[in-house]
């Protein structure tokens, strides 16, 4: 036909989608048009197309890259090239490097104006549930190569951007650059690492952490868990969100509070209730920091919080008072803590965060089988999809939430399969989970222990005072912060609402349940006519289709962010399952809710536009509701 760009006969390989399928390799015809690749049988004898068995819209690809070929591949399998969406990778093998590189240059140039383009990629084959490049065991992990390019472009965007000019030392709204944290390099084996916090053994094979003491990387096995000596000579395992390298960064200071906000900041330091006390934690404005003090004076009733921004001169020296300059911000501090110099309090006191420990992934190095003789269970939480949900403890002292699976609610052997890439994604805005107890009946899900409970509760009753918007905005960044993490990793939720959101003892909003719909047997639950369905937090694509994708995700942030500026009224409220799925298709959108200003009903509603591929990315949104709370502060 006239509107094909591109036709030839290709070997496909099977996209091995479970684990036990067995990979076989056959003759396609493979068409390019304007809107899509697809491939048919192909009769050799005749030279016709047959049936169509395949094919992938062009918008929805992400990479078209080379394939290495496997060790002792055949001739007709060494010119590999790859088409990665939604579904994962699709393999095909040409005759000829010519023939290869036509198809690959063609789609790249048809596609390069794609969102969510990927920044990394597999070089070698997934094969039998392990990444052939870099022994990953997730599917949807992300590549362990960076794109030809991509750091280039990268670089040049960066490089156009002007410098800021300084800031005011108070804290004061502006738009800042969207944070664009770069690229860390890998940190290598023999480095030395200094403990942040204390980390007590969990089994034979770790190692214990005794905070600000030094520790030898032996080997990086795991992204979460590196293998470590101390300086007595004893080697283990130790959680690598536990340690930072030594003599670098501001970590090493118990002034510095990593991942608090602002609202957590005045918490924690009208607790603490001294005068003079400080902490230092991340502005909202990237790669800057601020100055928290709590203060007495000033005539307020219980006393106040100021924010101040730590500055740069021309020079790179920093600055709180414009007149006293310093080369390293630890410098600034220690002049600060017996000079005002301009702050209402010199710093007198140093509040720390550094009590509570972030959540480590699972019970120790490779363990995600829990004997359920270590668990105690101490109270009930709640009911849920799958059944009870009680709070206990894990070998008498660690706090834990346990999820007693009710049979016959999930599909338990697909779950357990998964629950061991699950437990790797560790992010501080999503619930850990621990392990499983499947040993026995009913089987047992463990994570983390959030002690302020589900969001939607925390937002209707948990809230101690009418929140700020600050909070409220808050809130929102913790939630698109996960899920950025979750769909980095190329992973869906499918069920993303305020209820299904937890917040620990500090209130941060982490996210739970990611991905558990897919194993619910309750056809309720998983039809969009049945009652149970989420309906009010899907978008049409769902409701018509059953889509789902990282864009589903979006539109039921859209609602999350709507529920948290209602505290935690039900969207649509007046409105039953039906009369949803027919005003939504046709155009309707919840209202702005009063505490919602103009620009956090923009993010909303952004959310929610009819084509799923003109909806902002989780880290379009995160980057958006940075800037928001910047203004806000």
């Amino acid at each position: 036909m006239s509107d094909n760009i591109l036709e030839e006969i290709f070997i496909k390989r099977s996209q091995q989608k479970r684990k036990t399928s067995p990979l076989n390799y056959k003759e396609r015809l493979f068409i390019l048009t304007q809107e899509k690749i697809a491939y048919y049988d192909f009769d050799s004898d005749k030279g016709k197309r047959k049936g169509l068995r395949g094919s992938v819209d062009l918008e929805k690809i992400k990479c078209v890259e080379t394939v290495q070929p496997e060790p002792n591949a055949p001739q007709e399998r060494m010119y590999a090239f790859q088409i990665i969406y939604d579904e994962g990778p699709l393999y095909i093998f040409a005759k000829t490097e010519s023939i290869r590189a036509q198809w690959i240059k063609q789609l790249k140039k048809m596609v390069r104006f794609n969102r969510d383009l990927m920044q990394k990629y597999h070089p070698c084959f997934w094969v039998d549930g392990i990444w052939l490049c870099c022994q990953q065991e997730v599917k949807q992990a992300m590549g362990c190569k960076v794109l030809d390019g991509f750091t280039s472009q990268q670089s040049q965007r960066r490089g156009s951007r002007k410098p800021l000019p300084p800031t005011p030392t108070e804290e004061k709204p502006g738009r800042p650059l969207p944070p664009q944290p770069p690229e860390q390099p890998p940190p290598s084996t023999g480095m030395t690492v200094t403990a942040e916090y204390n980390y007590t053994p969990m089994t034979p094979q770790d190692l214990e952490l005794r905070k600000d003491e030094e520790y030898t990387i032996l080997e990086m096995c795991d992204a979460n868990w590196w293998r470590a000596r101390d300086k007595y000579g004893n080697e283990g395992y130790i959680p690598s969100n536990y340690v930072v390298e030594a003599e670098k960064g501001l970590e090493k200071f118990d002034w510095y509070c990593k991942n608090t906000n602002r609202s957590q900041a005045e918490t924690l330091l009208k607790t603490e209730n001294k005068d003079g006390g400080f902490l230092v934690r991340d502005s909202s404005k990237a790669g800057k920091y601020t100055v928290s003090l709590f203060s007495k004076g000033g005539g307020e009733t219980g006393g106040s919080c100021r924010h101040y921004n730590i500055c740069t001169t021309s020079q790179g020296q920093f600055y709180l008072a414009e007149k006293h300059n310093f080369s390293t911000i630890p410098e600034l501090i220690n002049y600060h803590q017996h000079n005002a110099a301009g702050m209402v309090s010199r710093l007198k006191y140093i509040v720390s965060n550094r009590v509570r420990p972030p959540s480590i992934a699972g019970l120790g190095y490779g363990v995600w089988e829990i004997d359920p003789l270590y668990l105690t269970f101490i109270k009930e939480l709640g009911t849920g999809q799958f059944g009870v949900v009680k709070y206990g403890k894990w070998q008498g002292k660690h706090d834990v939430a346990i999820k007693m699976i009710k049979e016959g609610s999930m599909s338990e052997d697909d779950f357990i399969e998964e629950a061991k890439i699950m437990m790797k994604l560790c992010h501080q805005n999503l619930v850990q989970l621990y392990g499983v107890c499947t040993k026995q009946r009913p089987i047992y899900i463990v994570t983390e222990f959030l002690s302020n409970g589900c969001l939607l509760t925390y937002l209707k009753e948990g809230l101690k005072q009418h929140p700020t918007n600050v909070q409220l905005l808050e809130m929102c960044k913790d939630v698109s912060e996960g899920m950025a993490y979750l769909e980095s990793q190329q992973y869906i939720h499918r069920d993303l609402a305020a209820r299904n959101c937890l917040v620990d003892g500090n209130g941060t909003v982490k996210v739970t349940d990611f991905g558990l719909s897919r194993y619910v047997l309750d056809d309720e639950y998983t039809s969009s006519a049945g009652s149970k369905f989420p309906v009010r937090w899907s978008p049409p694509e769902v409701l018509l289709y059953c889509k789902f994708s990282s864009k589903s995700d979006i539109w039921a942030y859209g609602v999350l962010m709507w529920e948290v500026y209602t505290l935690g009224r039900l969207p649509y409220e007046r409105l039953n399952n039906t009369e949803i799925v027919d005003q939504v298709s046709r155009g309707l959108r919840l209202y702005r809710p009063q505490l919602a200003n103009e620009k956090v009903y923009s993010i909303m509603s952004s959310c929610w536009l009819e084509k799923a591929e003109e909806r902002p990315t989780f880290q379009e949104l995160a980057s958006n509701v940075q800037d928001l709370l910047y203004e806000l502060q």
